[in-house]
């Protein structure tokens, strides 16, 4: 039994004259969607479940006619029978067996992102969980869950982060950013931010590019590294180098687990490192960090990347917090929104 039957609630027939035509002529209206017969759908799944009128009308506190003529025009907007209706009892047919869940399934999905919006709590107490890289998470990614804790507060969330390429080994998560080449595969992937990247350091190793090209500049001081399970140690300054057409001799310096531990160490003038300028914005804006070359910016081929199994969207809250972060990086793009805080 779904949850939509389990409540009980009458059927309330608001199919008038004017939707049935629409119904029938199976037309777009504005907004791009097919006008659905929900009232018809949920007697159909009532009914459906049951192999029953008599159950089904009970449930819905409807008469067993109403419910009739509810499955009748459904079957009549789709063009073939759902039911059939014999002396020995009721069945359904292949289009009913292929429609019924999948009605069960979009009513149980609504409701229960219906309760979630109401910020009621789930009945098993569900907790998201959500993995992010250590450097998105502490440039990102906290401010991000926080607001969607402020608009979602009914949405308990579980943080975990691990440094690396792809999906976490060994971790049980719901959804997780992952920093990766695009590449195609069994998951949903929505990209996020991909990453572009120009030397920086502190302004006091800034002051000694007076002068200097970006080779000489570069030779003269401590190479910061980000470390990548997989990739060369020189992994981004290889890139970086290609791209600026540059002998740079790369296997040198310091190599840290994470990003924002090289910039932070480049801040200190401990020496140079390579950064996307929009996801340390705040550092750069406050002078803490500076590129003393930002024409030379590269391409890293790397991105973050919204991911998820493909079974798991039938998760209310998976689905929630996935459309809300599409959302919000939209509005990154589109200049309606700062891509970090």
């Amino acid at each position: 039994m779904s949850n939509s039957e389990s409540s009980g609630a009458p059927l309330v027939c608001v199919e008038d004259a004017s939707a049935e035509a629409v119904a029938e002529s199976g037309v777009e209206q504005r907004g791009g969607r097919v006008w659905l017969p929900l009232n018809a759908l949920r007697a159909f799944e009532a009914v459906g479940g049951r192999l029953s009128f008599t159950g089904a009308a009970a449930a819905l506190h409807i008469s067993q006619s109403a419910l009739s003529r509810h499955v009748g025009r459904l079957e009549e907007y789709l063009g073939c029978r759902l039911l059939e209706r014999r002396a020995q009892g009721m069945s359904l047919t292949a289009a009913g067996a292929a429609l019924l869940p999948v009605v069960t399934a979009s009513f149980d999905r609504m409701e229960e992102t219906l309760k979630m919006l109401r910020r009621e709590p789930g009945p098993s107490g569900r907790i998201l969980k959500v993995h992010m890289p250590p450097t998105f998470l502490h440039v990102a990614g906290l401010s991000l869950i926080a607001e969607f804790r402020r608009a979602f507060p009914g949405v308990p969330i579980d943080i975990s982060s691990s440094n690396g390429v792809g999906l976490p080994a060994g971790r049980s998560v719901d959804i997780a950013v992952v920093f990766d080449r695009p590449h195609v595969g069994d998951a949903i992937r929505d990209p996020l931010w991909m990453i572009n990247q120009t030397p920086a350091c502190a302004p006091q190793i800034a002051a000694r590019a007076e002068g200097l090209g970006l080779a000489d500049f570069l030779r003269a001081n401590e190479l910061l590294h980000v470390k990548l399970e997989g990739e060369p140690f020189d992994i981004f300054w290889s890139i970086h180098a290609r791209h600026c057409g540059i002998d740079l001799g790369a296997v040198r310096g310091l190599a840290f687990e994470t990003e924002a531990l090289a910039v932070q160490h480049a801040m200190a003038g401990g020496g140079v490192t390579l950064v996307d300028p929009a996801m340390f914005a705040a550092e750069l804006t406050d002078g803490r960090l500076v590129t003393p070359f930002p024409q030379t910016t590269s391409q890293t081929g790397f991105g973050y990347y919204l991911t998820v199994h493909p079974d798991d969207m039938v998760d209310p809250a998976v689905a929630l917090f996935r459309s809300w972060v599409v959302r919000h990086y939209a509005s990154v793009h589109a200049g309606d929104h700062a891509p970090v805080h």
